[in-house]
């Protein structure tokens, strides 16, 4: 398995535009803590205002911690789209340049070539985290210090002793591990179908989009479906900055996550194996 994955990872990251995504992900990164280094505290002054008219905040509220988790927010939103990018080329990158039946040709079944290229998917998505958590959790830190972690929510403040935060964090990447791992699962479900790798991205944002957009909408017609969607449960990893953590839900929402990444690329798995490849 190990030559076959080797071979797979070779592909993505010896392909310039693989790396588009991370420099994607560092401009942006690098955009918001230049714009907190910058005029920071007025931004938390504004946030703050309603409340500090109530409570009297001291501290240092504007830490590496909270911009770590104001650079999750933003981000979780469009890395889909950065791994789609390369999950939905996997197959129909092949078939469009007209290697995938010589491909199937070769003395290995097409389950373990499917399996080592989803693998190499779920490698360059862990990859992509990894480079984000270094980029705001611990450039963000180097640069604003630690501290204790207040979050504002829409009907609570949750506070959070700077002890009692970083393992969140790790939590929280674990998570979203889960949760990009199920979008690479449904562009390489889709890329099967294509000839050509900007279907597949398109879709699977398609599908994001129409997915959150019912997720969201609080009408009863929908709310029978909300818990069997995927983009649900995406932002479950908000569950460990609570105080003190939900567990029974953040699990939940785990184990769906878990549930349709084996559902997906067993779906992928079965098309592949009976489908005709003429290219």
């Amino acid at each position: 398995m190990w030559p076959l994955l080797s071979i797979e990872l070779y592909k993505i990251f010896s392909r310039p535009r693989t790396y588009i995504s991370f420099a994607a992900i560092g401009a942006i990164v690098v955009l918001i803590l230049l714009a907190f280094y910058v005029d920071g505290n007025n931004y938390m002054d504004f946030g703050l205002q309603s409340i500090s008219q109530t409570f009297d905040i001291r501290g240092k509220v504007l830490n590496g911690y909270l911009v770590c988790y104001i650079i999750l927010q933003t981000l979780l939103i469009h890395v889909p789209l950065l791994i789609a990018l390369v999950a939905g080329d996997q197959v129909a990158g092949e078939a469009n340049m007209g290697t995938l039946r010589l491909l199937i040709t070769k003395p290995v079944s097409r389950t373990r070539l499917l399996l080592a290229k989803f693998a190499a998917s779920v490698v360059y998505t862990l990859g992509l985290l990894v480079w984000m958590a270094f980029l705001s959790l611990l450039v963000s830190v180097i640069i604003f210090g630690t501290g204790d972690l207040m979050i504002l929510k829409s009907e609570e403040v949750v506070l959070l002793d700077k002890a009692d935060v970083l393992w969140r964090y790790f939590a929280a990447f674990g998570f979203a591990a889960i949760a990009m791992t199920t979008v690479a699962a449904l562009a390489f479900l889709l890329s099967i179908y294509a000839e050509n790798s900007i279907g597949p991205i398109v879709s699977t944002m398609s599908v994001i989009i129409v997915f959150t957009i019912l997720s969201t909408l609080d009408i009863p017609i929908f709310n029978a479906i909300k818990p069997y969607l995927f983009t649900t449960h995406m932002i479950g990893w908000k569950g460990f900055f609570d105080s003190p953590v939900s567990w029974e839900p953040v699990v939940e929402s785990a184990l769906i996550l878990v549930l349709h990444i084996v559902a997906l690329l067993g779906v992928s798995i079965f098309v592949f194996n009976r489908k005709d490849i003429l290219s």
